[in-house]
């Protein structure tokens, strides 16, 4: 069964490491040179030479150029596992077992863009990965393998990354021989339960003091590394926030949003809707004045 393989981020690394101790014959492998779209890139050309297996890099996924390379290598399958590029019918056509992609959410539900980031930034308490033959709409191909896990309220956005590797690991090992000889199922997605998430807009990472506390923290384990980070601006500067925790001493509703309340080693102490959130690592690293306001 020969392969290609597409990715451009650290999951496609991974993955692509697993499938090949997992005996999997990559004839081909396409990725970015480079990207600035993406906060976990990684470059998958180290591999390539370590295998001595070709590799073909692209900005267009379904251009003319990347459509020939990939067809000169026969595939009888395509793995597409992080690659951000929208695959069209041209290129989910060309291998005759299909082509497989993969998405860190129990589909069919939250299907679409960002699924870690919003589902730290929602509280949803578990997601999973799913491996999935892929079809001209978003995630909404046949299941091939599906495992779930918690989300636990310690997890961040690295965290439940790497949970999501482990994963991987797993899924691939088992897949991979069901491919291989044959005897593997298929999962029809109910696509009336289905929902699609939005891409994630630069707002969307704008900590609001009105928010409760509980928000503010998701918001925050969501864009923690690789991603960006929340933030707030505070004397006209952006404060970018990694870590932050619920100062648990009671504070006065009196008290209005925003206000800083208390400066402990360092650390600004800041009021929200139901409480207060403890900053404990961010950049710049500034002078917060106990009694101003965030606005």
């Amino acid at each position: 069964m020969k392969i290609v393989f597409i990715g451009a981020v650290d999951f496609s690394f991974h993955c692509l490491e697993k499938v090949l101790e997992n005996n999997g014959q990559v004839e081909g492998i396409v990725t970015l040179k480079k990207s600035i779209y993406h906060s976990d890139f990684k470059d998958l050309t180290p591999i390539s030479k370590k295998y001595k297996i070709p590799i073909h890099y692209c900005k267009n996924i379904n251009h003319i150029e990347t459509i020939d390379w990939i067809k000169s290598k026969s595939p009888d399958i395509i793995f597409c596992f992080g690659f951000s590029q929208l695959l069209k019918k041209k290129v989910l056509s060309i291998p005759r077992m299909g082509v497989i992609g993969s998405h860190p959410a129990l589909l069919p539900q939250n299907r679409g863009h960002h699924p870690l980031i919003w589902a730290l930034a929602l509280g949803i308490e578990e997601c999973g990965l799913t491996f999935f033959f892929m079809d001209t709409k978003i995630d909404s191909g046949k299941i091939l393998s599906q495992r779930k896990i918690s989300i636990d309220g310690g997890d961040t956005a690295q965290t439940l990354y790497e949970k999501i590797k482990k994963l991987a690991s797993l899924q691939i090992s088992e897949f991979l021989s069901q491919l291989l000889s044959g005897k593997y199922k298929l999962i029809q997605q109910n696509h009336d339960i289905a929902n699609t998430w939005r891409k994630r807009c630069k707002n969307d990472g704008i900590i609001d003091w009105r928010m409760s506390g509980e928000a503010i923290l998701n918001l925050i384990r969501a864009l923690s590394t690789p991603y960006p980070a929340a933030s707030f601006n505070y004397k006209n500067q952006e404060i970018k926030v990694w870590k932050a925790k619920k100062y648990d001493q009671l504070i006065p509703k009196n008290i209005e949003h925003g206000k800083i309340v208390k400066i402990i080693e360092q650390k600004p102490v800041i009021k929200c809707y139901d409480g207060a959130i403890q900053l404990l690592e961010y950049e710049p690293i500034i002078n917060f004045i106990s009694g101003e306001y965030i606005i």
